[in-house]
């Protein structure tokens, strides 16, 4: 019951940190791996026998990162109005992952003294943004900017993982490897279509109080399946996200007229929701274990502190190239870079023999807290440059009628006066 009790607990306090990231601008996820630490400090303080949970680690990683994109997949719009948007962003994520990972796995070949293939897979984890950490953090930005966060983060979430399985299973890359690629793409997005097409006949015809519940599992089983298989399976998350969003896009085909759309969009407003609220408890829990993994040496190692400090300079240097060269606003953009759920899925998933000892847990850990407090730092910076702004532009605004309403008075008083003396 003492372990019911706490985890409960810290789900609430979870909550409260998410409450409280609108005021604070303190991204959750920072707060959230202080407290997983916090009870790891207890822990050892009172001799508390606590079972190694590192294990749970992968599971929840894997379910968070299913249910952060299609939440943020069910929050986009496509139209035609968007498509520059989403252009914009797409190479956004895909110029920063290639730059990044090239640059950073160069760096390792060049003072390691290890292969461009066991560099790249090392590097590749550390060069994405996570789209766990960037979408909740991104809940105050304006729209334009939110809807960018979710797109580049989500891409980047989907490439990375794309780009890492494929220098796993490729040791030599030419023209076989490109074509076995392409072919599995073309299959991840037959069953895309397929998938898709069922699951949204089943929430829109399932006639049954409990009929969230089996989608979900149904899209997770589908994402095991296809990993198995070693199939881009997060394309099939954005793509079945994106088609419930936007169901009134297209409403012209026959096919969709079947599901109602009126009453459809209901049924897809209930789906969001228990999406957003798993999304929460996933993630919550998953960075509070997290937390609660870090050893303070870890987190003050030196030796790594380094290489942690220069590569967080280089993902900076070229996120603010792409940005300036994108024409995309430099702030709050540039702060949004975060490394987090997916860069720590990835890092576990490197096989044994292909791990470079310098890219060890501390380093990942020192890399991710360094993107996070630069987010958190410059949120609160760019927040109050914002508020201030829309401060100095009510007073001008207030003024104005101060002064338009005396005048409107005295020319009431003055046309009154005409009359009267006529």
């Amino acid at each position: 019951m003492i372990v019911i009790i706490t985890i409960c607990i810290l789900l609430l306090i979870g909550y409260l940190f998410d409450l409280s990231s609108a005021r604070t601008k303190i991204p959750s996820v920072i707060l959230l791996l202080i407290l997983g630490w916090i009870v790891r400090q207890i822990a050892d303080f009172f001799s508390f026998k606590i079972p190694d949970l590192s294990g749970l680690l992968p599971i929840f990683g894997t379910l968070g990162l299913i249910l952060i994109v299609l939440e943020g997949a069910l929050e986009l719009e496509l139209n035609r109005s968007k498509f520059k948007l989403i252009r914009k962003s797409f190479l956004s994520s895909f110029i920063s992952i290639i730059a990044l990972s090239f640059i950073i796995s160069y760096a390792f070949h060049y003072f390691g003294g290890i292969s461009m293939r066991e560099a790249l897979i090392n590097a590749i984890p550390i060069s994405l943004i996570s789209s766990s950490v960037a979408i909740s953090s991104a809940k105050n930005l304006s729209l334009e900017n939110k809807e960018f966060v979710i797109y580049e983060s989500s891409l980047s979430d989907i490439m990375g993982v794309v780009f890492f399985n494929f220098a796993i299973e490729n040791i030599y890359v030419n023209a076989h490897a490109f074509l076995h690629f392409g072919l599995q793409v073309l299959i991840i997005c037959l069953v895309s279509f397929i998938a898709t097409v069922g699951l949204s006949f089943l929430l829109g015809k399932i006639d049954h109080p409990i009929k969230h519940a089996p989608i979900i599992i149904l899209i997770i089983l589908i994402y095991a399946v296809s990993e198995i298989f070693h199939l881009p399976a997060l394309i099939f998350i954005l793509f079945f996200g994106l088609f419930l969003s936007n169901i009134d896009e297209l409403k012209n085909f026959k096919w969709i007229r079947r599901l109602n759309p009126y009453e459809f969009n209901k049924e897809v407003s209930k789906f969001r929701e228990i999406v957003m609220e798993g999304a929460f408890l996933i993630r919550a829990f998953f960075f509070i274990l997290f937390g609660y993994s870090f050893e303070t040496k870890e987190i003050i190692n030196a030796d790594t502190f380094g290489s942690a400090l220069l590569i967080f300079g280089v993902i900076v240097i070229i996120r603010a190239i792409i940005l300036k060269v994108g024409r995309l606003p430099m702030f709050p953009l540039l702060f949004v870079a975060p490394r987090g759920l997916v860069t720590i899925l990835l890092f576990f998933s490197i096989p044994a023999t292909l791990v470079f000892p310098l890219v060890n847990k501390s380093l990942v850990i020192q890399v991710i807290v360094l993107t996070a407090l630069f987010m958190m730092i410059g949120l609160i910076i760019t927040g109050k440059k914002s508020k201030k702004l829309e401060d100095e532009n009510k007073e001008p605004a207030a003024n104005v009628i101060s002064l338009a309403t005396p005048d409107i008075e005295d020319t009431s008083e003055s046309l009154f006066t005409k009359e009267t003396e006529s």
